[in-house]
């Protein structure tokens, strides 16, 4: 029989107007220290990007997304950053800012397939 395995997630959000302080999940970012695994995944729609009547730009908070991909998978072009540990990038991903993409407090959790546990999560809270 398989072990479980701990993991922490946290929901990545838009805030389109930080000080009003309304959000929207367009993303997941999850760990696990033991197993070494981080994923990060995001979508956001287009259609309701545009009712947020927001200045921001559709393609600008694409590339942070990316950004938070390319550091969540080591990537080169990820910055320093990138190169930390996975506990420390996850760590500095879901670091409490007050900028327009925020994450959640993480959360844990236990699962025998990490994968399939992200999807799940990915399908209940961002689509």
């Amino acid at each position: 029989m398989q072990e479980d395995k701990i993991y922490e997630y946290a929901v990545i959000r838009l805030v389109p107007k930080v000080e009003r302080e309304e959000f929207f999940n367009i993303g997941l970012v999850m760990f696990s220290k033991r197993e070494k695994f981080i994923k990060v995944g995001f979508y956001l729609c287009p259609d309701k990007f545009k009712l947020m009547r927001s200045k921001l730009d559709y393609e600008d908070i694409i590339q942070n997304l990316e950004s938070f991909q390319k550091i969540a998978n080591g990537d080169k072009d990820g910055g320093p950053i990138a190169q930390l540990e996975i506990p420390e990038r996850f760590r500095w991903l879901t670091a409490v800012r007050s900028s327009v993409v925020q994450t959640s407090r993480p959360h844990p959790g236990k699962s025998k397939d990490l994968d399939k546990t992200f999807e799940k999560l990915f399908e209940e809270l961002i689509l």
